[in-house]
């Protein structure tokens, strides 16, 4: 008898998992858009507009024979969803992909590809027009907006803005080096351990000329600014209690089979992957691809009437990669020897060139993109 597993989400976790069950039950993935989105590309979409349909994936290239719900999730119970539209879908196992949201651009508002490249020809517009950027937050996101306008424009005079006392914590300080290298060869100018007194009374992502007073008593006049901080996790629907309780940062915990803990008991049958859970790491599409795998091992074995064998473990040390731009950038990786730093070629090589653009164009099909 074939079993029903609903995917909620279909972010990179989350087509992950719909993808690789499919042939082994009724996979059925829910999501409000109608393609995927590979966000590691929406900074260079912003700056290359006649890039920017690469960041694309339909979600009817992805299953032949699962199905596709476009649709909100309003509530979930340990036997189904319940979307916004009233309809009731009865699962079997339950896999709650739902992500993260973040300020736009770096994540998209729009819910259909066409709305979404809309909004992206007309920010690009209103960048293209401006001689002077701020961006506020010097995180991966911060820096990677940066760098990718410099590689479209570089005598834009961009600065960066954040009251933390260092670029990256928690890295190795030769690839912090490193970045402030790169940082000064571009001509990004970085003021760290300050803040803007008030906020902007400009729009975001506007043209529009102001002048920002910092904490430390300095003026910044810029032509736009683009926000580059602020993760908020996509939990809402789960706020009902019916499945879980939400810990205080609005995650889901997990034990390490990535089954969500009930209010009592362990729900052997739902699993969460991605930023959603409670894991104790960095927020990265590389992390929820892992868990995507240990939670596809897992029910597999389960529809065999197997018990979980598969398990998932934090990396002992951070790794990263933060393109600035198509050539430069700096990266992190493990090895059996421990974190190594990586120069601006590997990079490149590895997420820089396509922005991973190739591994979805893989996993979607020949058509997909």
């Amino acid at each position: 008898m074939s079993r029903t597993v609903v995917v909620v989400g279909g972010g990179y976790g989350g087509t992950a998992v719909a993808k690789a069950l499919e042939s082994q039950a009724d996979v059925v993935l829910i999501d409000p858009r109608d393609a995927f989105v590979n966000v590691a590309g929406s900074l260079r979409a912003l700056t290359r507009p006649d890039w920017a349909g690469n960041m694309f994936f339909p979600f009817d290239t992805l299953l032949t024979r699962g199905t596709v719900i476009r649709g909100r999730v309003v509530s979930v119970d340990p036997g189904g969803v319940t979307l916004a539209s009233g309809e009731r879908v009865a699962a079997d196992y339950l896999v709650l992909a739902t992500g993260s949201s973040y300020a736009y651009p770096a994540r998209l508002d729009a819910d259909s590809i066409d709305e979404a490249l809309d909004d992206l020809r007309q920010t690009n517009k209103e960048l293209a027009s401006a001689e002077r950027v701020l961006i506020l937050g010097a995180g991966p996101v911060g820096l990677e907006l940066a760098g990718e306008i410099k590689d479209v424009w570089p005598d834009k005079h961009v600065t960066i803005v954040d009251p933390a006392d260092q670029l990256l914590p928690g890295f190795r300080s030769e690839m912090r080096d490193d970045l402030h290298r790169q940082l000064d060869e571009l001509g990004i100018q970085l003021r760290l351990g300050t803040g803007l007194v008030a906020p902007l009374a400009t729009e975001a992502n506007r043209a529009a000329t102001f002048t920002a007073t910092t904490t430390d008593g300095d003026e910044i006049t810029a032509d736009i600014w683009f926000r580059a901080f602020g993760v908020r996790i996509n939990s809402d629907y789960l706020a009902d209690g019916r499945l879980t309780t939400l810990t205080p940062d609005g995650q889901v915990s997990v034990t390490e089979t990535l089954n969500v803990r009930g209010p009592d008991h362990i729900l052997g049958h739902v699993y969460a992957v991605g930023d959603l859970t409670d894991v104790a790491e960095d927020k990265m599409a590389a992390y929820a691809l892992q868990h995507a795998e240990v939670v596809v091992r897992n029910i597999a074995a389960q529809l065999r009437g197997e018990q979980l064998t598969a398990t998932y473990q934090p990396m002992p040390h951070p790794m990263i990669l933060v393109p600035l731009g198509s050539r430069h950038g700096v990266g992190q990786m493990p090895t059996p020897d421990g974190p190594a730093v990586v120069p601006a070629a590997t990079v490149s090589e590895y997420k820089g060139t396509d922005l991973f653009t190739g591994r979805f164009t893989e996993q979607f099909g020949p058509n997909a993109g």
